[in-house]
This record gives C-alpha cells, structure tokens and sequence, in this order.
C-alpha cells in the first residue's frame, strides 16, 4: 500500500482520464475518486470490502480510504477531485464512510464527465456536485472506526482535526501516545513526505478555499487555516503556487 501525495497541494485539483484493462495497487490519497465503467467488468476493492463493476456501474471512494482496481477487460473513466470542489457534501460527510461505494450514476453524467477538465470552474462544480448528490440518496452512511485499523488513519484524523490551531509533530505525539521520532520515520516512510509538509499542504488548501469562498480578509483566511505568521503564510503560499495569495485572489475573481 502506498499514498499519492503528488494530490496534495491544489484546492481545485481535478485529474479525469479513460483507460482499459487497468490494474492499480493498493493506495490511496486524500482525494475524492469516482470509476464508472464504460464497458466489460472491473474488480475493485475498497477498505477490504470487493465491489465487481460492470458497464454503467461506478464507485464513489472518499477520501483516505485503501482501494485497488484489477481488471483484465474493461474500459473505464476516473475522476479524481479535491474535497474543497465539493465541500457542502464533503463537511456533511467528513466524519462518515458509505457502507457501500456502489452506485449507479445516471448516463449524462457520465458523458458529462469525459469533457469536464476543460470545462469552467462553476461546471466542474455542478457536475461533481450531482455525482456526489446521486450517490448521496442511495448511500447509507456510518462513523469513521476510531481505530481505523492502523495508526496512519489516526493522523489523517488528527489533521482534519487539528490543522487550526497546534497541529505539529509535538502534539500528534502526545495525542496518540507515540515517540515523536517514530511517527516522523513512520509518516515519511509510508506517505513519501514529512508530516510538517503535508500539513502545509492541508492549510494552503484550506486558505485557498477561504480566499475563493468568503470575504474574509487575507490575514483572516492565514489564521484559520493554522498560521500565527503572515510572513511564514506568505512565503509558503508563493512556494507552492508561484503566486502571492493577494494575486491568487485576484485570479481567481477574474476567472
């Protein structure tokens, strides 16, 4: 199993791709991914749980959850999307998994979805949102286990949790009980990147919601996303997307 950290980063990431006879390993990432099969049939299995597709069947699979697609005879389209394109639905559901990933998305959707990369950014959302609101009236939901049967499921937890206020390696340590040495070699080893990144990567994403979202001042949006410095928010910012966050905003607006 590993994670796919190059998801990180964008607060409007959308990834869609058509592919056949597609097998992946177990993985997975923080990220929204919907499957629909276009023809033949595909085996994916989600959290343990093994869901066989056939033609028009899809899978809506949340974010963090392990999931693998072996298929000898298909062809299919993916969509992988950040949760901030969808936040209404994502908030309703941060704290839950489907019982099922399992749905069946009505046929304008899917061929909707084929020309969504270059559609406008109030399309992308209309879309995803309609998927997200087909598979809602069928799926039935129950809370995150506590466990969620490993210790890096407990991490994700306490970033989704935490990224507002102190949500450093010293507190993670002293939450969970481990070394703080151990849960640094352990992040790294399993996610590909230091904890400290990858909380970066969730607060950016989070300003940018703010910053796209509400009028909420720049230094507001920075505090609530986790930083005490605007300088450090700043100089952050401009490394991960090659803007200000001033500029960011303007961009987006003139969009």
């Amino acid at each position: 199993m590993f994670y796919q950290y190059n998801h990180l980063g964008s607060p409007d990431y959308l990834k869609i791709e058509q592919n056949s006879n597609f097998s992946f390993p177990p993985h997975l990432h923080q990220c929204y991914e919907v499957i629909a099969i276009l023809e033949g049939e595909m085996r994916v299995t989600v959290d343990g749980k093994s869901f066989l597709l056939k033609e028009r069947d899809a899978l809506l699979i949340f974010p963090n959850q392990i999931h693998s697609l072996e298929s000898e005879c298909s062809r299919h389209i993916l969509c992988i999307f950040t949760p901030r394109l969808v936040q209404a639905y994502h908030t309703k559901v941060v704290d839950q998994i489907p019982e099922s990933n399992k749905f069946r998305p009505d046929p304008y959707l899917l061929g909707a979805l084929d020309g969504l990369e270059g559609a406008s950014s109030i399309e992308k959302k209309g879309i995803l949102y309609s998927l997200c609101g087909q598979f809602d009236k069928g799926a039935r939901y129950e809370p995150k286990p506590t466990d969620r049967r490993s210790l890096l499921y407990q991490i994700f937890a306490f970033v989704e949790e935490k990224y507002g206020e102190d949500c450093s390696l010293a507190a993670l340590s002293r939450e969970l009980g481990y070394d703080y040495s151990y849960l640094s070699r352990f992040f790294k080893r399993i996610v590909g990147i230091s904890f400290n990144t990858y909380v970066n990567h969730y607060r950016l994403s989070h300003a940018c919601y703010l910053m796209e979202n509400s009028t909420a001042s720049i230094v507001q949006c920075a505090y609530e996303s986790g930083y005490t410095s605007l300088r450090s928010f700043n100089r952050n910012f401009k490394e991960q997307f090659g803007v200000t966050p001033a500029k960011y905003r303007r961009d987006h607006k003139n969009r």
